[in-house]
């Protein structure tokens, strides 16, 4: 079994601990408030913002063979996700120029942007975010939210482009040599993380 499949394995029932938590199953009904989704969406803002640079971080330390990948990810993540968030935000009259992180993004990013200090640490840090939100993307749209502006957020993460992304991640991360027991501590902690992310503040 390879580490990305590992870690999969473990991650699964952290996966369905989100898929309970009250802000994702209320996206998944298209009932949650708006004011929790607008809270929700700009502490997302800020925190792919440093997703951004955990990428461009790691993309300094990576052998060539995955340099592009980096440097795709980071892309799509600025001008794709980032878009939907913008876009989201006019409708869900979110500010996201004026947002300050709560505790959660915080403690999140901060942990990313020191995980990224070593290549094959960061991508096992950042793995649970790509995958993640791929898996929640695809088990919500089996049973898609009525509201349009909920249903094209779980279309997004539920686009086989986005699961391609998360495929490249997980090959990075088999060819980083990064030491198993290491990316374990370093994928759990980062599924913690993504939990903790939907107790909007």
């Amino acid at each position: 079994m390879s580490l990305a499949a590992r870690l999969e394995e473990i991650g699964r029932p952290m996966v369905d601990e989100q898929l309970r938590h009250p802000t994702v199953a209320g996206i998944a009904a298209g009932t949650l408030p708006d004011a929790v989704f607008r809270s929700w969406l700009e502490q997302d803002y800020l925190y792919l913002l440093d997703y951004i640079r955990v990428f461009s971080r790691l993309a300094w330390q990576a052998p060539d063979a995955h340099l592009g990948d980096l440097v795709d990810l980071a892309h799509s993540t600025l001008h794709d996700e980032l878009a939907l968030h913008r876009s989201l935000a006019a409708e869900f009259g979110a500010d996201l120029d004026r947002a300050v992180k709560g505790a959660p993004c915080a403690a999140y990013t901060a942990f990313l942007l020191d995980a990224a200090a070593d290549y094959g640490d960061g991508l096992a840090a950042l793995y649970p975010c790509m995958w993640g939100y791929s898996t929640l993307g695809a088990r919500l749209a089996l049973d898609p939210p009525a509201d349009p502006r909920y249903r094209r957020w779980v279309d997004t993460y539920a686009d086989p482009a986005f699961a391609d992304l998360t495929g490249r991640c997980a090959q990075m991360l088999d060819e980083s040599g990064a030491d198993p027991a290491r990316a374990e501590r370093f994928f759990v902690e980062g599924m913690r993380h993504e939990l903790a992310f939907w107790d909007v503040p």
